[in-house]
């Protein structure tokens, strides 16, 4: 439960669902309040908010994973691991296909949030030799594929995963690119990753060899020459960077310096070769470097795959990790900016609409009844894109079509046309037009009304980016070299293959992989990652407001509260209801004895007296409509746990108290018994004292009078008489000698010699013994005395009185 509270807390809500009020000011205060506590995730119901922190964290431990494995997604607190896992159970257990979505502007972690989704996977995944072993394939394949992509290549990144996990699949379009040659180190990782994944040294060194080819193009510099005819005509400055290109890939340097300069023109049977102006040679330059450099990202990633693909015949499921730029919005935006924000529009219209579809399939899996939900619907936005006969993408490849002269104004002329009304379409001529007067936007230009905002794009270079043409002679002369690998990244060099047909348009290729990309999405169960930038320095654990508010706009991220809170913000489970918020009410606390949890939460919910519409009863859960009430109820229930913690410390102190006073009644009664035993002992040793010297004395006057009579009988007694005091004076002068010590404690006596003298010996014992006792009496001092008869006067005080 203490995610639970986590999740409440009222000054930085771990789900921003619960936020209230809610308003672009407190999202942003919550997102900064989290950061400073080192919270770096927070959620929108099941969406993760990430913001970058710039530093390492101590929350991605082999502990964390094991904390986050098979848990409840709500009942932790917000962290990538919970969505990886969510995602992987869902997989697993409900056999799902998965996708996840990572978006966010570069530098806000995008690459790192993919890498602890895949590294998570592998770590709670199935165990086994094959397994581990492409685990470590995926994971290496990270140092590969890791580095800066082309701006115009389709934004995708996807990981496929196998239910037992025994397959996976990556493709990396958005953050990936050419191996790292960065420094040593990095380039060492990289050689061992491959290595790993399982490609032979032939392979590596074909493909640096093709990647020195892209980097050396870029240094290849054209020089202006004119012909006979006067025609402007292009040469290779450096012959030198030619050769060095032509020994890497086994081809001719004539073959390829014509390529690059001349063009080869067929005009019914006969074929002419027109040469190229130095802009046009650097245009086939960069076009051929940005083909390879995309072909040969095609073949790393395709290789990957091959080795570690599933064995046909297997039964597989499927994961998807999507790693996209977020929207961007900058000062002059171009053809990427247009395409990159028409695939944030499309992510965007996909996650509303799945949002809004789970949403209605868990309440009607509860049992609850569906309204329908406002919310902005940018599919006008999206039509305004890519309507496929008056869409912006089909103008602009009309006009990269058009014969004759074919200029961005042109293209700009036949939107204005087009969209003059268009309520999210606007430029200069259609503000002149409805007399509005804007001059932040310049005549070049036109503005779209995005979800996340409005973005100004310049149109120069939109048919040229667009067009990106590779000519055919390009691509016949990289089939004419002897590199095997460059050979096979442009088969349509083949002369034998040689088609007339003009290849697509970027935007076309763009579009068409975007609709492939909502396709697979939509038959996936989405889960989304928000990245965040906090700082443009890429400083630790600093906030910029006005760049991350920028980015809440970009990504959504009211919208996306706005749709998840729609109905009823809050649901759970009935048990972790009534587990939570017993303590509410005397009848379930403190435990329900009734049949369900369901009837122990509306009994709880009844006597809180809450208004009807704030609650739904649905089959396994309960829905709260509004935040407040939600808030309303935990702070009642903080304020009963803080009432059950006084009560609980007073029964404990009244206990402690309660156990003192017994220990001490228990050790008195002891010692009193103890005392009174030991009084009623020497009492018992007194009395029968006394008891033996009245016995001695009667024996002894007995033996006396006896005598006396039986010596008054005759002379025999008086001979007797004579013996006797003679063998008593003798026993008394031996007696005499043989005293015992003074000690009060020593009790020995001298036994008689004599058995008529027995009882005469036990009352001189008896008068020595008291003689004794009156000498130790007479030494005591006053003080001891007075002690002896205190405790006299106890014994006598509890004399009979044991029960007491």
């Amino acid at each position: 439960m203490e995610a639970t509270a986590l999740l409440l807390d009222a000054a930085a809500v771990g789900d921003l669902v619960l936020l209230d009020p809610l308003t672009e000011e407190s999202l942003l205060h919550t997102l900064q309040e989290r950061f400073h506590r080192s919270d770096i995730y927070t959620y929108i119901g099941n969406v993760v908010i990430s913001v970058n922190p710039y530093r390492p964290l101590p929350i991605y431990t082999p502990e964390k994973v094991q904390e986050y494995h098979n848990c409840n997604f709500f009942a932790v607190k917000p962290h990538i691991y919970a969505i990886a896992d969510d995602a992987y159970r869902s997989l697993r257990d409900r056999d799902r296909d998965q996708c996840i979505l990572i978006t966010g502007e570069s530098g806000a972690g995008k690459t790192e949030a993919s890498k602890l989704v895949m590294s998570y996977v592998a770590s709670v995944c199935s165990k086994g030799e094959e397994v581990d072993k492409v685990k470590e394939q995926l994971l290496q394949s990270n140092p590969v594929l890791e580095g800066k992509r082309p701006r115009l290549t389709p934004c995708t990144q996807q990981l496929k995963l196998r239910q037992d996990c025994r397959h996976y699949g990556y493709l990396n379009r958005e953050s990936s690119g050419l191996p790292g040659v960065d420094d040593a180190a990095n380039f060492r990782a990289m050689q061992d990753a491959m290595r790993v994944i399982g490609f032979s040294p032939a392979e590596v060194t074909a493909l640096l060899e093709v990647t020195a080819v892209v980097l050396k193009l870029g240094n290849l510099q054209l020089s202006s020459n004119y012909q006979a005819s006067g025609m402007e005509s292009c040469s290779i400055a450096e012959p030198q960077e030619l050769r060095e290109i032509c020994e890497l890939i086994g081809l001719d340097p004539s073959t390829l310096e014509r390529a690059l300069c001349s063009r080869t023109v067929k005009a019914r049977d006969e074929t002419v070769l027109t040469t190229l102006s130095v802009p046009q040679g650097y245009y086939g330059r960069d076009a051929l470097a940005k083909n390879i450099y995309s072909r040969l990202f095609d073949w790393l990633v395709n290789r990957i795959n091959a080795s570690i693909q599933v064995k046909s015949g297997k039964q597989r499921k499927v994961m998807g990790v999507l790693d996209i730029y977020g929207f961007e919005i900058f000062q002059d935006n171009g053809f990427e900016q247009f395409i990159i924000n028409y695939c944030n529009e499309k992510l965007q219209q996909i996650f509303i609409l799945m949002t809004l579809k789970e949403e209605q399939e868990e309440y009607i899996r509860e049992g609850i009844q569906w309204t329908s939900v406002e919310f902005f619907d940018n599919s006008i936005i999206c039509n305004l894109i890519e309507n496929s006969k008056c869409g912006i993408l089909a103008m602009l490849d009309e006009e990269c079509l058009r014969p004759g002269v074919v200029n961005e104004g042109t293209f700009l002329t036949k939107l204005n046309q087009l969209f003059a009304t268009h309520k999210h379409y606007e430029s200069k001529e259609t503000q002149n037009a409805q007399h509005i007067m804007d001059a932040s936007l310049p005549p070049q230009c036109f503005r779209i009304h995005h979800y996340a905002g409005k973005v100004t794009y310049n149109v120069t270079g939109f048919i040229e980016k667009n067009n990106d043409l590779l000519f055919r002679d390009l691509s016949q002369a990289m089939w004419a070299a002897r590199h095997a690998l460059l050979r096979s990244l442009f088969p349509e060099g083949d002369p034998q293959k040689v088609s007339l047909k003009l290849p697509p348009t970027a935007g076309f290729q763009f579009k068409a992989s975007v609709a492939m990309l909502m396709k697979n999405l939509y038959s996936k169960n989405p889960n989304y990652i928000r990245c965040i930038k906090p700082n443009e320095t890429k400083a630790a654990m600093l906030f910029s407001p006005e760049l991350v508010l920028a980015q809440i706009r970009y990504l959504g991220l009211m919208e996306n509260v706005r749709v998840r809170r729609a109905g009823y913000a809050f649901r759970q489970l009935y048990g972790a209801f009534l587990e939570r918020y017993k303590m509410l009410s005397p009848r379930t606390w403190p435990r329900w004895t009734g049949s369900d949890s369901r009837e122990g939460a509306g009994v709880l919910l009844e006597e809180l007296a809450f208004p009807p519409e704030e609650l739904a009863f649905g089959h396994t859960k309960i829905f709260i409509r509004s935040p407040c009430t939600l808030f309303q109820l935990e702070r009642r229930r903080q304020e009963r746990v803080a009432e059950l913690a006084t009560l609980i410390q007073k029964m404990f102190r009244g206990w402690r108290c309660r156990t003192q006073y017994q220990l001490m009644r228990k050790s008195q009664i002891i010692i009193s018994a103890w005392f009174r035993g030991h009084v009623q002992k020497n009492r018992y040793k007194q009395v029968k004292r006394s008891a033996l010297i009245i016995q001695a004395y009667v024996r002894g006057w007995k033996v006396r009078r006896a005598y006396r009579r039986r010596f008054r009988a005759g002379a025999g007694a008086r001979l007797a008489n004579f013996i006797y005091r003679r063998l008593v004076q003798k026993f008394l002068v031996g007696l005499g000698r043989n005293l015992p010590p003074l000690s009060v404690m020593d009790r020995t006596w001298p036994p008689a010699p004599y058995k008529f003298l027995a009882s005469a010996n036990q009352e001189l014992r008896s008068i020595f013994y008291r003689w004794k006792c009156k000498k130790y009496r007479e030494q005591l001092t006053p003080q001891r005395r007075n002690l002896l008869q205190a405790k006299l006067c106890a014994s006598e005080l509890f004399k009979d009185k044991k029960t007491l």
